[in-house]
């Protein structure tokens, strides 16, 4: 018998085949990928494409299975519960751990340490819009406007929110914000006039940017966006707003060594196919396919450096004021 179970051990290696903390190999069924936000947004279309070419990889389905609401919290929270045997991840939004701790009470946050995390995946950045009658055509026209201006956000502790509130309390425009649930219906807001101004992604908003309907203000890149070359930065505007969606592939905490190596395998040779590469360029997405110890790294710090400057600033990130 033991020489029979050597042999086995031996097969399954030479097969390629990992063994999770149950015994057994790895995948041995359908792996399921956890979306916080609402389908067709940016992270969901995300989490798609990589379950596609990942599942293709490792063998198994891959379904993707959505659980909108606060800002990812709510699938943080059921992903945190699931036993860590890698057929349970989750697309993590850098948001929900670097901003919505400002924003939330500490038994509410989200610490990206209480997962492992896979990789870091891409980029989004912010781009500041207005209505294309709205006579905002650039960052200085909020200063004259003479009034206080309403910007729509797309939810309660997001990078759209912390983008603008730096901005308009370092450029001393007045401003209320009004909270959205995502993207579209922040865009919604602006195309409506019902908000002045709206920091949403720039994979969400270059349709609209594209077609006139929209204006981009300024981006809050370190560097100009390579798909919005004529639009400022915060950053050249003399404003210190530095803010981006970062998102990362978790598997909850103490998920095997040798079953995250495999899973990073797969959505390593996700990330060098052509379909994949393509998705981004079409998406407007930076790759950011960092190892596991980075995203925690960058994660973490700029949830210091934000704390720091919502403290200098006086901004409340706990809703519409």
């Amino acid at each position: 018998m033991p020489a029979v179970a050597a042999a086995l051990a031996l097969s399954l290696s030479a097969c390629g085949g990992n063994l999770s903390s149950g015994g057994g190999e790895f995948p041995s069924g359908p792996i399921t990928l956890s979306i916080g936000q609402d389908p067709g947004g940016s992270t969901d279309l995300i989490g798609r494409a990589l379950a596609d070419g990942a599942a293709e990889e490792l063998g198994v389905a891959m379904p993707v299975v959505n659980t909108p609401g606060a800002n990812g919290a709510l699938a943080a929270e059921e992903l945190s519960g699931k036993a860590p045997d890698g057929h349970e991840l989750m697309v993590l939004n850098a948001s929900l751990v670097a901003i919505t701790p400002l924003a939330v009470p500490p038994d509410q946050a989200v610490d990206v340490t209480d997962f492992e995390v896979i990789t870091g995946i891409s980029r989004d950045d912010y781009v500041l819009v207005a209505h294309a009658d709205s006579g905002l055509g650039a960052l200085e026209d909020l200063a004259a406007a003479g009034r206080e201006l309403k910007f729509g956000t797309t939810g309660v502790g997001t990078g759209s929110q912390l983008s603008q509130e730096l901005l308009f309390k370092q450029a001393g425009i007045p401003g209320t914000a009004v909270p959205f649930d995502g993207g579209a219906p922040a865009m919604t807001a602006v195309l409506g006039q019902q908000v002045d101004v709206a920091a949403v992604q720039l994979g969400e908003a270059i349709g609209q940017i594209e077609g006139g309907a929209l204006i981009p203000l300024v981006t809050f890149s370190e560097q100009r966006n390579q798909y919005l070359p004529d639009t400022p930065t915060a950053v050249e505007k003399g404003y210190d707003v530095l803010v981006s969606q970062a998102r990362a592939v978790v598997a909850p905490k103490g998920t095997p060594p040798e079953v995250l190596d495999r899973l990073r395998e797969a959505f390593r040779a996700t990330f060098a196919t052509e379909s994949y590469r393509k998705f981004n360029e079409e998406n407007l997405l930076t790759p950011h396919e960092v190892d596991g110890a980075r995203v925690v790294e960058e994660w973490t710090g700029s949830l210091d450096s934000y704390r720091g400057m919502v403290q200098e600033y006086g901004i409340d990130l706990g809703g519409a004021r």
